[in-house]
């Protein structure tokens, strides 16, 4: 095989002539077919005698001036750019944290599944997978569970051997490579679980459970798994107190303490065990007492029959939340106490009704769910209602005349009425001072005539005509009269006849 021709490397002079401005362009050659692959090479020839590119000037060196040629001109001075920077590489991945919570979710005679949760740190280039490893206890040889990654945060393992103890790992996957791995706390059994464990919390004890001080307390907390489960106890993440008595057995277990505490109040965490299983469940206990005293009760000012107060919540509320305040006085001349409020909400209160010339201490307890505080606290200071001259001075007011001249406020009407038969006229007048009232009959003033019955009360108007005849009718006037004016009214009155029919006549005889 001929060696391939070594590589024409381009001079600076031809590089500006390949920058300098390109001729005319002439006519192009035919093309000329490119030879085959399968062509053998053809020799190269000298590097002296290749020709320049089209468009390049011939090196100064390669003409001599001894054949009579001209000297070459010296190429003009070519501009040299620096080549592009290379692109800064990316950052190299960065594999992922660990799986976290890694733990049993079920468990035969021949598999074991597992669940965690995805890690808390994956990074820029993703989570591809996981990977699940084992290796039986005592050993360090372990073995991938699967072929390819998974995607979910469980898997189960297959074709285990019952009896063996394992150890199990998941190792994150993504462009950086393994993360660290996320290990079960302690190996596993690979046998059939009789029952899984399982807590049944009362409902009195799904919420905070509250007793007194001094209470007894007895909770049973039932569950149930087997073979027996393990079962552990801790207060606020650490063991139980040794006041604090526990009692297990195969289905429950009983926490017991005999006179309740402050200090037993806490969050209790119980814990039952079958191999990997485990189940928890949390109650929270609250010893409460009564509260302490207020702090800083101060009487503030005091002014007529008034008196403020003001305090701050006692510093001991009991263990549980104040629900109001008693605020009581005491009359220095008798020291004889008596509560002014009851369950009051604020901080701040003004007494009234005071007696004028009396002196005031003022106390203050705190209350609570368990009831009100053994001890109060009192003013330091007393209020005084100081006595003072009061004269009464009566309001003035301005004079009003109320006279006013007489006013029909309800006319007489018009009436038709039958002889014999007794009637009423009615009217209403007002008027100031009370008018006098008068009835006429024709223009003429009635007087005491017996057959007609004048009355006036309250404003109300009225005459009676006593069994009327045919001569009874007419017109019919009512005059107020008072020292402001005078007011009339008039109606007509029609007295008719009873025509009895010629036939009724008979049948009456």
């Amino acid at each position: 095989m001929p060696s391939q021709p070594a590589p024409i490397k381009k001079s600076p002079a031809k590089k500006a002539a390949e920058k300098a401005p390109e001729p005319a362009p002439e006519p192009e050659p035919a093309p000329v077919e490119a030879p085959p692959a399968d062509a053998a090479p053809v020799e190269a020839a000298p590097a002296e005698a290749a020709p320049a590119p089209e468009g390049e000037a011939a090196p100064a060196e390669d003409t001599p001036a001894a054949e009579g040629g001209t000297p070459a001109a010296p190429a003009e001075a070519a501009v040299v750019e620096e080549p592009p920077k290379a692109p800064t590489p990316p950052p190299p991945a960065v594999p992922t944290s660990a799986p976290l919570d890694l733990s049993v979710d079920d468990v035969t005679d021949s598999s074991l599944t597992i669940k965690w949760n995805t890690p808390e740190a994956i990074g820029d280039s993703g989570l591809d997978g996981y990977i699940i490893e084992y290796c039986k206890d005592g050993t360090t040889d372990w073995v991938v569970a699967q072929e390819e990654l998974t995607s979910t945060n469980c898997y189960c393992i297959k074709n285990l051997t019952a009896g063996d103890l394992l150890h199990v790992r998941v190792v994150a996957v993504n462009r950086g490579g393994r993360s660290e791995p996320g290990t079960l706390a302690e190996p596993v059994p690979i046998r059939e679980i009789g029952e899984r464990p399982k807590i049944r919390i009362p409902r009195n004890l799904k919420s905070c459970y509250v007793k007194q001080v001094g209470d007894q307390i007895n909770l049973v907390i039932p569950f149930h798994g087997k073979p027996k489960p393990v079962v552990s106890w801790l207060k606020d993440g650490q063991p139980v107190d040794a006041r604090v008595n526990i009692r297990n057995s195969d289905m429950d277990s009983i926490i017991f303490i005999r006179h309740a505490q402050r200090e037993d109040s806490g969050v209790y965490e119980i814990s039952i065990k079958v191999d990997s299983f485990e189940d928890k469940a949390t109650i929270t206990l609250q010893i409460v007492d009564r509260p302490g005293s207020p702090a800083n009760v101060k009487l503030l000012d005091t002014w007529g029959f008034n008196a403020a107060l003001e305090w701050t919540p006692p510093k001991d509320n009991g263990n549980t939340e104040i629900t109001g305040y008693t605020i009581q006085k005491a009359d220095r001349k008798t020291g004889e106490w008596f509560s002014v409020l009851e369950h009051y909400h604020r901080l701040t209160v003004t007494i009234t009704d005071l007696i004028m010339g009396n002196s005031y201490s003022f106390r203050v307890f705190a209350e609570n769910q368990v009831g009100i505080s053994e001890m109060s606290t009192v003013t330091k200071g007393v209020a005084t209602i100081q006595k003072t001259g009061i004269v009464y001075k009566p309001p003035e007011y301005p004079e009003r005349d109320f006279s006013e001249a007489p006013r029909f406020t309800t006319p007489l009407t018009d009436r038709a009425a039958t002889v014999g038969y007794t009637t009423k006229l009615l009217c209403s007048v007002r008027g100031c001072p009370k008018p006098k009232i008068e009835w006429l009959k024709n223009q003429v003033i009635i007087g005491n005539d017996p057959k007609f019955r004048q009355n006036s009360t309250q404003g109300i108007c009225s005459l009676e005509i006593r069994k009327p005849c045919c001569f009874d009718g007419g017109v019919y006037t009512c005059r107020a009269k008072n020292q402001q004016g005078e007011a009339v009214v008039s109606c007509k009155l029609e007295v008719k006849q009873v025509i009895i029919p010629e036939a009724d006549k008979e049948k009456g005889k």
